[in-house]
C-alpha cells in the first residue's frame, strides 16, 4: 500500500499556507505606504501571495486547522493500514499451521481480510476528497475575502492595476503594497471574528 496517502492534499498546503515568510510581520499600526506611479502615469501596487497567505490571521489559522485533520486523517489510515497487515498476517500463520476447521472457514477468513482492505481504500478516498473539498473552500473563502477588501481599499487608493507578484518578473520595492494589506485585512478579520464572538454571547 502507498504510504503517502495525502500526495493530493500535501501538494495543495505548498500554496503557501503553511510557508514562512522572510519578512518580518508588519505591525498592526503601520502606515499606508504612498503610491507609486509609473512613466505613464499609471498607479500600480503588487502583493506578494506567499507573504499575505503567511501573515494572514485568517489562513494561518485554517491552515493550522487543515494540517490537523490531514494529520489526523493520515493517522486513522495508517492505524487501520497497521491492523490490516497484523490480520494478514496472523491469517497466514494460521492457514499454514492448519488452524482452520475447513476450507470454507479459510475463505471466510480471507473475505473478511479483503473486505477490510476494500473498506479502507474507501475511507481513504472518502477522506481525501474531504480535505480537498475544505481546501476548496478555504482557497475560495480567502479569494472572496481578498476581492472584498481590495475592493474597498482601491475606492481611495485609486490603484489603476494591482497584481500578484509572483506573476511578475521584476517590480521595483516602492510599489509592494503587502504590509498595507496585511495590516488592513487583519483588521477586518479581527472586527469580523469579535463581532461573530458577541453575536454568540
Amino acid at each position: 500500500m502507498k504510504k503517502n496517502y495525502f500526495r493530493a492534499f500535501a501538494l495543495l498546503t505548498l500554496v503557501g499556507l503553511t510557508s514562512a515568510c522572510n519578512n518580518s510581520a508588519p505591525k498592526m499600526d503601520e502606515e499606508p505606504e504612498v503610491a507609486a506611479s509609473n512613466s505613464n502615469g499609471l498607479r500600480i501596487a503588487y502583493i506578494e501571495i506567499d507573504t499575505l497567505t503567511a501573515q494572514y490571521e485568517f489562513a494561518k489559522e485554517k491552515s493550522l486547522e487543515l494540517e490537523k485533520k490531514g494529520t489526523n486523517a493520515r493517522n486513522t489510515i495508517q492505524s487501520k493500514t497497521q491492523q490490516l497487515e497484523k490480520n494478514a498476517q496472523s491469517f497466514q500463520q494460521k492457514l499454514q499451521n492448519n488452524g482452520f476447521t475447513s476450507r470454507e472457514q479459510a475463505e471466510a477468513a480471507q473475505a473478511n481480510l479483503q473486505r477490510e482492505q476494500q473498506n479502507i481504500m474507501a475511507l481513504q478516498q472518502r477522506l481525501e476528497g474531504e480535505l480537498a473539498n475544505e481546501q476548496q473552500k478555504f482557497l475560495q473563502a480567502f479569494q472572496d475575502s481578498l476581492d472584498n477588501f481590495l475592493a474597498d481599499y482601491n475606492k481611495d487608493k485609486k490603484y489603476d492595476m494591482i497584481v500578484n507578484k509572483a506573476a511578475v518578473l521584476y517590480a521595483d520595492k516602492r510599489f509592494d503594497i503587502t504590509a498595507d494589506v496585511v495590516n488592513g485585512m487583519n483588521r477586518r478579520y479581527k472586527k469580523e471574528t469579535a463581532s461573530d464572538s458577541a453575536k454568540t454571547k
